[in-house]
């Protein structure tokens, strides 16, 4: 099984149509093509719909070192507005990892490679491994 293969699991992030693009130890990205489902009332990107994309790149890049991770805090910090139209990309870098946990910086960008949101995150890494092996 491989990493995309296992986040097809993560339905709330498949129904919203977040798509997994690249995954390597420490790292991932996604992407997010904004449709009229994800705007709010100001026709903006809805704030719950580029949580999602960065969530689920955050999932992906703590869970890449085999073991099972879940997010304990999460922070985000909407910097640019995006709309109907844009693709929204989300890149996870790590920043550090422990034995039980880990910290993430997700920098989420649009098609012409402007910074729409920063979004950090702690995790717990459980003693338990995933289905899925990543290549460095």
């Amino acid at each position: 099984m491989t990493a995309q293969e296992f986040f097809k699991n993560d339905l709330f992030a498949e129904n919203a149509g977040v798509v997994l693009l690249e995954v390597r130890k420490g790292y991932s990205k996604a992407k997010l093509e904004i449709k009229p489902e994800h705007l709010n009332a100001g026709a903006r990107t809805q704030g719950g719909a580029i949580f999602t994309l960065a969530d689920l790149a955050l999932a992906t890049a703590a869970n890449s070192h085999g073991t099972l991770a879940f997010s304990l805090s999460s922070t985000i910090t909407f910097l640019r507005a995006s709309g109907p139209g844009d693709t929204l990309f989300a890149e996870a870098r790590e920043r550090y990892i422990g034995r039980s946990t880990g910290c993430y910086q997700v920098d989420i960008t649009n098609q012409d490679g402007e910074l729409i949101a920063t979004f950090e995150s702690s995790v717990f890494r459980k003693d338990q491994k995933v289905p899925f092996e990543v290549q460095e």
